[in-house]
């Protein structure tokens, strides 16, 4: 059924100033035909306000649970990662514990002192670099700095510590028992 056909006035003409050429500029370069607008209820409005209110509230509490759940994994048995001849003071090794998991950085910082992180910064997951001399973790990406001891973002853009790989000398090798996450 055409707009004629239901008594619909073309969109380019002017009904309530009659001819085209008499109206004025601007109501000739945005004609609006009243009749075809598409307005919206305010009991549409609504409804979307709620079902988006309400896929913000589920994805808000999806993200709790999922942290609540990681937070709470059993940790991985024991690994050996290095020997303790292996690395010099100020030495750095990469490994992966547990198995799958994202690249670690071991650092010996003493004569039966190391530590553990995740290599990946908690800003963009670029690799961190120690800076062993200075008692920092370096990421290059975007200059950012991390404490060698604790991980705790000093620089940069971080906002997160590095998550931890707990560890045990014994003997002569250095052993992997656990990851203690950045959010704890």
């Amino acid at each position: 059924m055409s707009r004629e056909e239901r008594g619909i006035a073309p969109a380019s003409v002017i009904s309530d100033r009659g001819a085209e050429q008499e109206a004025p500029r601007w109501r000739r370069d945005f004609p609006i035909d009243w009749a075809e607008d598409d307005y919206v209820s305010r009991r549409d409005l609504v409804k979307f306000m709620v079902l988006t209110s309400g896929a913000f509230a589920v994805g808000q509490l999806w993200i709790l649970y999922k942290s609540l759940f990681r937070r709470h994994a059993p940790a991985g048995a024991a690994r050996p990662i290095a020997s303790v001849e292996e690395l010099p003071v100020g030495g750095a090794k990469t490994f992966n514990y547990p198995e799958g998991s994202t690249p670690r950085l071991l650092v010996r910082t003493g004569e039966r002192a190391f530590v553990a992180y995740d290599q990946q910064c908690t800003h963009l997951q670029c690799p961190v670099v120690p800076a062993v001399e200075q008692g920092k973790l370096h990421c290059p990406c975007h200059n950012g700095w991390f404490d060698l001891q604790t991980g705790v973002p000093l620089a940069g853009p971080p906002q997160r510590r590095l998550p931890r790989v707990l560890l045990e000398v014994q003997g002569q090798t250095v052993f992997a028992t656990g990851v203690e996450d950045s959010a704890t």
